[in-house]
């Protein structure tokens, strides 16, 4: 038989799950016994023998009436298994499936099929396999990630359905719906899909959450936030379901999502990850010492989790509490956090935040190989580049050895962005031309050249190379916004620059870059109230020193000039080197 593999690729979940079962299998042989020279000699006619193989899980047909052209055909597909043909050995078994109408066939050849990547019968086999196999789980999940992965969604559903159709399994099966239907982009296919397959089940809450989960993907918040009620009043303190809530409620505002996270902790007050998702709130708005005050009850509840020590730690370090942090990463590290790489990272950033450079560098000497060594050796150079010097840093980075292609465009960002802190614009520009002319373009390297253009002014060149870094990546939201930005700074092309700014927020919302570049950007249209509007939501985020620059600038123009000095006066404490910031502060003689 002929087959055409030119169809979309298997799903890779599925194919991964059957890899090692079809090596398995493939590697089992016939019992000798069973061919003896009587087998070979078999007529038409039925023999009473049962025809066995040695592993039940991939047996063949076991009934009293086995032909000869049914032997004869399934050897056949045993032996293309053994020798690798396994387009052969899976068409072998997926027609005798068909004849024998027995689901052990059709399984074998869906598996075969998979893992040999052949979708036109892959799809076919995998369909016929749960088809014969209606109570089987794992068939009905194959065939709806089948399904999903060749992009027919509506067809799901009876396979997803029967998922359902176990009372013990069915929770489960709710939650596990937009795990899998998450790989479609039909969003609101999805939320109606879901929808249907809920309404038999009104009194369960697993059911609401699967709805509220894709109505949430499908942006209707508000759907959610009813279906997310209707799971609370029947199966109340819910982490999950209340981890969801507060995600959906930041959205509409910081406060009502950490309103929500304090009510449910007095009712829940074991709910660790809930109380872990309330800290990251106080820490995203600043509040810190409150954020701090919830930590060793957080422990406590952790049972001594390395990963929640981590987290801590983490947010210590974003809260600026650098001495709080290495304690914390030290205690994951004491606990035997599984990433200690990770956590040698973290220490080192840390300790050069303390201003304690030999220690960084120690904790980055640690790691000496894996996938987390060009990392520490980026981050190693760039204590060197701040003690020591540029040059020396970038012969560090110079003398790595054995870097794939991919492997070479990071270090070679790396090394311009060295360049680019020193001011030595050109010599960055040259290193990331000869880049993009020698190595793959990838759309980051891409970008990275044109920010350099940029700086020094070869305009044609960033529009082009950010143009060609959106066609290659669509969802690069940092290039729409530099193009945009761009515009705005030069005041140009001003409706375009909105477009521009507008599509990368909507990429990426709340991004406080991409709010500070659209408030500018209205700056520059002369609408001071959607520019204050913008960049307030910008500092609010991130009181970054060029965002505080910008929204100083337009508070004065509007006339509130005593709010905008103080904003400068406060930024230029924390930032007092800001070229930005000090320009934009003497420009108006604040």
């Amino acid at each position: 038989m002929r087959l055409n593999t030119s169809s979309a690729p298997i799903s890779e979940s599925f194919k991964k799950q059957t890899c090692k079962e079809i090596r398995s299998a493939l590697g089992l042989t016939m019992l000798v016994a069973c061919l003896s020279l009587s087998i070979l000699s078999l007529s038409a006619c039925a023999t009473k023998d049962k025809f066995k193989r040695a592993d039940v899980n991939v047996s063949a047909i076991e009934k009293n009436d086995l032909s000869s052209d049914f032997i004869y055909k399934y050897l056949v597909g045993e032996v293309a298994g053994q020798r690798g043909e396994l387009a052969a050995s899976a068409s072998i078994f997926y027609e005798l499936a068909k004849t024998e109408r027995d689901p052990r066939l059709a399984e074998r050849a869906a598996k075969i099929a998979v893992y040999a990547n052949i979708p036109n019968l892959a799809i076919p086999a995998v369909k016929l396999w749960s088809e014969l196999d209606p109570t089987s789980t794992e068939a009905q999940q194959a065939v709806s990630e089948m399904l999903i992965a060749t992009g027919k969604l509506k067809d799901t559903e009876p396979f997803l359905a029967r998922l359902l159709v176990k009372e013990e399994t069915r929770a489960g099966g709710f939650l596990y719906l937009n795990v899998l239907l998450g790989r479609s982009s039909d969003k609101a296919g999805i939320l109606s899909l879901v929808q249907s397959l809920a309404k038999p089940y009104p009194q369960l809450a697993e059911a609401h959450f699967a709805i509220a989960q894709s109505a949430w993907s499908a942006g209707q918040n508000e759907l959610a936030l009813d279906e997310l009620n209707s799971t609370e009043s029947l199966k109340p303190g819910w982490s999950i379901a209340a981890l969801l809530k507060g995600q959906i409620l930041f959205v509409k505002s910081p406060q009502d999502a950490l309103a929500f996270y304090q009510n449910f902790l007095k009712q829940n007050p074991a709910a660790n990850e809930v109380r872990i998702n309330m800290v990251k709130l106080l820490v995203s708005q600043k509040r810190y010492v409150e954020a701090k005050k919830e930590y060793p009850l957080i422990i406590k509840n952790a049972n001594k989790s390395p990963d929640v020590s981590a987290i801590l730690g983490l947010l210590s370090y974003q809260s600026s509490d650098y001495v709080t942090a290495e304690s914390y990463f030290q205690q994951a590290l004491d606990l035997d956090f599984k990433d200690v790489d990770q956590l040698y990272i973290y220490l080192a950033q840390t300790a050069e935040k303390l201003n304690h450079d030999d220690v960084a560098l120690s904790w980055y000497s640690k790691i000496q190989s894996g996938t987390r060594y060009l990392e520490a050796q980026i981050d190693l150079a760039n204590v060197i580049a701040r003690t020591q010097s540029v040059d020396k840093a970038i012969d560090k980075l110079d003398a790595l050895e054995d870097l794939n292609a991919e492997q070479q465009i990071v270090v070679i960002q790396a090394q311009a962005a060295l360049l680019g802190k020193v001011k030595r614009d050109q010599e960055a520009f040259d290193l990331l031309d000869k880049a993009v002319a020698n190595l793959p373009n990838t759309a980051e390297l891409v970008y990275d050249y044109a920010l350099a253009a940029e700086r020094l002014q070869k305009y044609a060149i960033l529009e082009s190379e950010l143009r060609k870094a959106i066609s290659a990546k669509p969802d690069f939201a940092a290039a729409y916004n530099a193009l945009g930005y761009s515009f705005a700074d030069r005041n140009i092309r001003l409706d375009e620059a909105i477009k521009l700014i507008e599509k990368a927020l909507s990429i990426s919302p709340n991004d406080h870059y991409i709010l500070d570049s659209l408030g500018w950007a209205y700056y520059r249209k002369g609408n001071l109230d959607k520019a204050i509007d913008y960049l307030q939501q910008a500092y609010n985020f991130n009181a970054d020193p060029e965002i505080a620059a910008h929204l100083g600038e337009v508070l004065w123009q509007k006339g509130a000039r005593e709010e905008a000095a103080k904003i400068w006066h406060d930024a230029l404490i924390a930032n007092p080197e800001n070229e930005v910031l000090l320009a934009t502060s003497k420009k108006f003689k604040s």
